[in-house]
Formats: C-alpha cells, structure tokens, sequence
C-alpha cells in the first residue's frame, strides 16, 4: 500500500512538473501560394489585402511578470515557476489566431526594451546593456544564469502556446532573434562591443532559442535578423557598434560549427541604400559581387543568395533560407511621391520573384508612422497628429493587392517607364 502510495506521488510529480507542456508538434512546414508578406498593424486589412506572411513585434520584456500577479499565467520550466502577462499574450493571440488561420505564415520578431520595471531590468536586460542607446532595445540577458533561464522559459511558453496541433491560440512558424544585429549599438544594444564578442553572446542567444522552439515545434524556423549594410558598417555607428553583415554572417556560420550546428536561417533587411530615395534600382552602393559590394540592397539582392550557396554556410547541404523580413519604401514629398513609391515596390516584388532561395517579402509599413524619424513608409497615410491612426490608402495599396494577382502586369505597368527599363526581363538601368 505504501508503494502503490509512492507511485502515486512521484506520477503526481511528473505530471505538476510538465504542467503546461505538450507534446512536439510535427506538422511539416508550409509551403504558401505567394510571397506577399506585411508588418501588420490591422488584420482585417491584411487579409483584404491577401498577404501570406505576416510579422509582428514581440517585447519581451512585457511579458514578464516579476510579481505573480493574480490571474497572470504561469509556467513551470525546471524547479522554477515564472509568470507572464496574460492581457499581452491574448492581445497577440487576437492578431496571430485570424491570421494563421487564414494560412497566413506568422513571423515574430523577439525584441527586448529597456523595462521600467527594476526585476525585469534585472533578469531580462543584458549586462553591457548601454542605456543611453538610441532606441533603448537591449540584446538579450542569457549570460547570467537566472537570465538564461527567463528567457529559455519565455520562449519554451510562447512555442508551447503558438505551436498546438489544434491552433487554439494561432500559429507562429518563424521566431527572428532581436532586430538588425549587426548594427547592435541602435538595435538590440550590449553596449560598446567587439563583432567577435556580440557573435558569441548572439550565437548563443540563437541557439537557446531553437532549442525552446523545436521542442514544441520540429518544424518552425529559427531566423538571424541583419540590414543591408553589408561589407561596411553603418556610417552612423563606430567600430564597437555596428559592424558588417558578411563577416559577422561568416564567423557566425564558423563558431556555430565548432561548437555543434544547427538550421537557423536570415531574415534581411534589403532597404534603398538611402532610406529617404526610394528610387532603389539607382543605388551606386549595390553592385554585382558579394565579395565587395558595400551594401545588399533590391537592386543587387541576387548576390545575397549567392553568398548564402557555398557548402560552408549550408547546413547538413542544403542552403539556409532566406526572409526579407523588413523593409519599405519612402514615400517622397510633391504630387508624384505616391507613384515613386508604388513603382519602388513594384521594382522589388520582381526582384524578388527571380530568386527561389527568398521565401518572403514582408513589407514595412501598413501605416505611416509619426516618429520613425520622417519617414512614411506605409500602404496607409496616417490622420494628423496621431501615432499610426490609418487616414487614407495610397497608390502602393493598388499594386500590393495586385502584385501576386493575375492583374499584376496592369498594375505594374506605369512603373516600367519611371525605372527606365521596357519590360520586366530587363536589367535595371
């Protein structure tokens, strides 16, 4: 009787300490119908619109609750019980569950803003952690233990939730780590650093999260987040705060073998060499050869592909995929800047649709934004004096519905004469 009641114990323990969990979702990733993809703000809007990839911005730091507040959730991951936020995770489930539902691949892109809070400051905020960084985005804290294992925990809850064989709460397929990393001083900040040193820290990072994904989902894909500045740094940071994508790309790809590989993949920034012009097909610091173009821009995205098709970058032989998870056009001042910018996007989607190795091009933004330093980069014009309270479509909207659409030459059709080209065949000018 005291055995049988023994049993009974240790199976009640097995079963507190996997509370929450379930079972390793093997569904096969998605292949999708078009390319089309948007940061999403309204998502009523965004499948009007037919996209079928869809980003959104995770904070990290809203998601931890350090005080175990009533009514939150909790998860139990090693001898430790954390606490999250449950108003934040259900205000996601409402954008993630309609879009993924509709067959919309959802990407979510792990961010981590300084937090008011001292005890998610504590845990959640990297030690080297610069507050007088530009955009207050700390990379993430898994050097200490008590950091390593929040953040473990938080993406283990999230991949558990987002990743259910019955899609209760919506699927997320693809999680990007942090936010154009190689320029991390502005980005995702571990103040003044070495590339050599944020590779390990981030490497690091990355692998903690495929770890915590693939254990709910064999499937999901793990992304690397970089921009467009490619064999030079960004000009506006220094040595220890920005640095080039191609050889912090190398060196990842080196010490991720070293130290045991695994199949992350890149999601890239591909913006006009200046984000103001978005006349991209005229960038003169995009040019044909990886080796020493100065930046991956539309106009040479090809050489981005090219890079990533040689055996030491492949894992296990096959190519690493690609996302273009972020990137807009300007739309200039007079009476032609709806039209330069609905011909920079239709320039792009057909780049794009050259090159197999690119799975998606998510465009950046739905709606203007009011304090992205003067840019207007949305498929919306936003109402004076608000944030991104959408007020009308502009021409972009057009093209973007159609650009997947067997409507898609028609729609096209004005840009031709304004990129100086005769047809889609042809090189850019």
């Amino acid at each position: 009787m005291l055995f049988k009641g023994f049993r009974f114990i240790a199976l009640l323990v097995i079963l507190l300490s996997t509370r929450g969990r379930s079972e390793i979702n093997t569904v096969a990733y998605p292949m999708v119908s078009s390319k089309k993809g948007l940061q999403v703000q309204m998502v009523d809007d965004a499948l009007q619109l037919g996209v079928k990839h869809a980003a959104l911005n995770f904070n990290l730091s809203q998601l931890l609750d350090p005080h175990a507040a009533s009514g939150n959730f909790s998860w139990k991951q090693g001898a430790q019980i954390y606490h999250f936020h449950r108003n934040y995770v259900e205000e996601l489930d409402r954008h993630i569950k309609p879009l993924s539902d509709r067959g919309v691949l959802v990407s979510l892109i792990l961010l981590n803003y300084e937090s008011a809070v001292p005890e998610v400051r504590r845990i959640l905020q990297h030690p080297s952690y610069n507050p007088k960084c530009p955009n207050h985005l700390s990379a993430f804290n898994t050097v200490t233990a008590e950091g390593r294992e929040a953040y473990s925990a938080a993406i283990s809850f999230l991949a558990a939730r987002w990743s259910r064989p019955d899609n209760e709460f919506g699927r997320v397929w693809n999680w990007i780590v942090g936010n154009e990393v190689n320029s991390h001083w502005f980005w995702c900040n571990m103040g003044q650093v070495s590339a050599e040193s944020f590779c390990e820290d981030y490497l690091r990072t990355v692998r903690l999260t495929h770890t915590a994904v693939r254990s709910y989902s064999a499937e999901a894909r793990v992304f690397l987040s970089l921009e467009h500045h490619w064999n030079i740094r960004y000009p506006g940071g220094s040595e220890g705060e920005a640095f080039p994508a191609r050889p912090f790309l190398e060196r990842f790809a080196q010490r991720s073998r070293e130290q045991g590989d695994f199949d992350c993949h890149i999601a890239f920034h591909p913006y006009p060499e200046n984000l103001f012009e978005p006349r991209t097909w005229n960038d003169k610091t995009a040019t044909p050869d990886w080796k020493t173009t100065p930046r991956i821009t539309f106009r040479n995205l090809q050489t981005l592909p090219d890079f990533l098709n040689r055996p030491e970058l492949h894992h296990k032989g096959r190519q690493r995929r690609v996302i273009l998870s972020e990137q807009g056009f300007h739309t200039p001042s007079g009476p032609d800047g709806e039209t330069i910018q609905a011909a920079a996007y239709c320039y792009a989607w057909m780049q794009v649709q050259r090159l197999d190795a690119i799975d998606s091009f998510i465009l950046h933004r739905h709606v203007d934004h009011s304090a992205e330093g003067g840019l207007n980069l949305g498929l919306w014009t936003h109402t004076p004096r608000s944030i991104c309270t959408p007020e009308h479509r502009k021409r972009i909207y057009e093209v973007f519905l159609k650009a997947d659409t067997a409507d898609r030459d028609s729609a096209f059709a004005f840009a031709l004469p304004l990129i100086g080209i005769p047809n889609w065949t042809a090189q850019s000018p």
